[in-house]
């Protein structure tokens, strides 16, 4: 797959602070990019740096063929869709979706066009003539979104763009987006603090810390397997526990126990990382277990959340499904467990 967009080095800062640091980037070609990230990761400087709103102060960001670094916003083949819709509330919803064509200078007839094929792309037809007041959040951000992606750009930049919507209009709204880049063969290049929406949206995930790429990948390479602890932590909870690894021979040093993995590790001091939905407490003896004691649990609909403390103090959060209902799951606190996984469960990390 070919790049669209290719970054090098790029260098941000802000006075004595560092937001990006000499980072590097490709994004393909009919992709949806994510970069996921927390507050201060340097995420949405990097979108606002690809749009022209920042300026680089080393480093090139080029689209195809083209240095954009030096470029104002409006002469990039980039559209930026801000966290905050600024709709125009004095104008039409076709109004607002047509407003960057005549900026363009558009025909009448060809602007009239393209604003119905836009409202019909986000199943908004017949909403042309209501005022942005009249809609409900989901329905402007649709808007927004059409209005982005009225002028044809070559890459699409959305900041945080469902984190006004209630939980389940995400959800439908996480499928439209990629229903509506597939169908367009745009690529977009997507900013959120959110997991579970980078793990369901993204081809490819760039987690970011501290102005870098701690990672790049797939949802699924990923979470199945993270460069380092930060990562593992971050996309998805994970129990870590210092570990000696002797071929598929996993030591526990602190627990007095040998685990067994399934994936190679260079042998030496590591860090096993355990996602808490592959955990089991009780049932059929699994090839790997550890004892302890139940310290609390939470209920959480699909799922009982366990906190398990091993022999040396260490919290093991374990996650325990309810597709049988509440009654024959739960666990009182101060109950004596055994924690179970099998050896593909294992993630080997650098120490």
């Amino acid at each position: 797959m070919t790049s669209l967009l290719n970054i090098a080095g790029l260098t941000i800062r802000y006075g004595a602070t560092t937001a990006l640091d000499h980072l590097d980037l490709a994004v393909n070609r009919d992709e949806l990019f994510v970069l996921l990230g927390g507050s201060g990761s340097g995420k949405t400087t990097l979108l606002r740096a690809i749009g022209g709103f920042v300026r680089p102060d080393a480093g090139r960001i080029v689209l195809d063929d083209t240095d954009l670094s030096a470029l104002p916003p409006h002469r990039r083949p980039v559209n930026t869709m801000f966290q905050a819709y600024a709709l125009f509330p004095h104008l039409s919803v076709s109004a607002n979706v047509g407003f960057g064509l005549r900026q363009q200078g558009m025909s009448r007839a060809a602007t009239r066009q393209r604003v119905e094929a836009m409202l019909a792309l986000v199943r908004l037809d017949g909403f042309g003539s209501r005022r942005p007041a009249h809609l409900s959040g989901g329905q402007q951000q649709r808007v927004a979104l059409a209005r982005s992606l009225a002028p044809n750009p070559r890459l699409l930049l959305l900041d945080e763009p469902l984190s006004a919507l209630d939980q389940s209009l995400r959800r439908d709204t996480r499928a439209e987006l990629v229903r509506m880049r597939r169908s367009l063969g745009v690529s977009f290049v997507l900013v959120t603090h959110d997991q579970e929406e980078a793990l369901e949206m993204a081809d490819r995930i760039g987690v970011m810390r501290d102005g870098r790429m701690a990672q790049v990948g797939t949802p699924a390479d990923l979470y199945e397997r993270p460069a380092n602890r930060f990562v593992a932590e971050f996309l998805g909870a994970a129990n870590i526990l210092p570990c000696i690894v002797d071929g598929t021979a996993v030591a526990l040093p602190a627990l007095g126990i040998v685990v067994r993995t399934a994936r190679p590790f260079p042998n030496g001091p590591a860090l096993l990382a355990l996602r808490a939905e592959r955990l089991r407490i009780g049932g059929e003896p699994l090839p790997n277990a550890v004892d302890g004691l139940v310290t609390d649990s939470s209920y959480a609909g699909d799922v009982l959340s366990v906190s398990v403390r091993l022999a040396d103090g260490t919290i093991l959060r374990v996650k325990r499904p309810l597709a049988d209902g509440l009654g024959s799951a739960s666990i009182a606190p101060g109950s004596a467990v055994r924690v179970g996984w099998q050896p593909e469960a294992c993630m080997l990390l650098p120490a």
